[in-house]
Order: C-alpha cells, then sequence, then structure tokens
C-alpha cells in the first residue's frame, strides 16, 4: 500500500471534481480524501496499490483534462488511517 498527496491546479472547483474523485476512487478501492482548497485548487490523499491511484489520476485527467492546468503528485509513507474514501471540508 502506498500514499499519495495530490494536488490538481486550474478550474477544478465548480465542476463536480470533488464528487467524480469519489465515484472514481470507491470502485478502485481506495480509501483517503479529497477537498476544495480556498485558492481555488482541489487536494486529495488516497491510499492503496500505487497502480490504483496512478488509474485514479488518468481517470480524472480523462474527465477533466480541460479543467486541470497541473498536477503535483507526493509520495509520503502510507499510514493505514482511513476506512473509506470521503470528501471533506
Amino acid at each position: 500500500m502506498v500514499r499519495a498527496h495530490i494536488h490538481f491546479f486550474g478550474t477544478v472547483q465548480g465542476v463536480g471534481f470533488r464528487y467524480t474523485t469519489l465515484n472514481l476512487a470507491k470502485p478502485l478501492h481506495l480509501t483517503g480524501w479529497v477537498r476544495n482548497l480556498s485558492d481555488g485548487s482541489v487536494e486529495a490523499v488516497a491510499e492503496g496499490s500505487r497502480e490504483k491511484i496512478e488509474e485514479l489520476v488518468a481517470l480524472l485527467k480523462q474527465e477533466f483534462g480541460q479543467f486541470i492546468r497541473d498536477i503535483k503528485i507526493e509520495w509520503p509513507p502510507a499510514r493505514g488511517e482511513f476506512a473509506e474514501f470521503k470528501i471533506v471540508h
């Protein structure tokens, strides 16, 4: 299991990004959260297999490519602290 700390930049708020992330993460068996930030970006933390996290990012790029300007991903150690994937505020 790995952990990804992901920031999505661009016009990623107000387009259903968080709900789509949630709906894509669940069938990939990822845990973690996604939230809007005050600077207009979206932040997510996901834990699961690296392959499934990379699949999530690829699916989000496919769905929202016209809205995403940049993506930053850090890979800190997994903590195993989440029971599910959810939207947080």
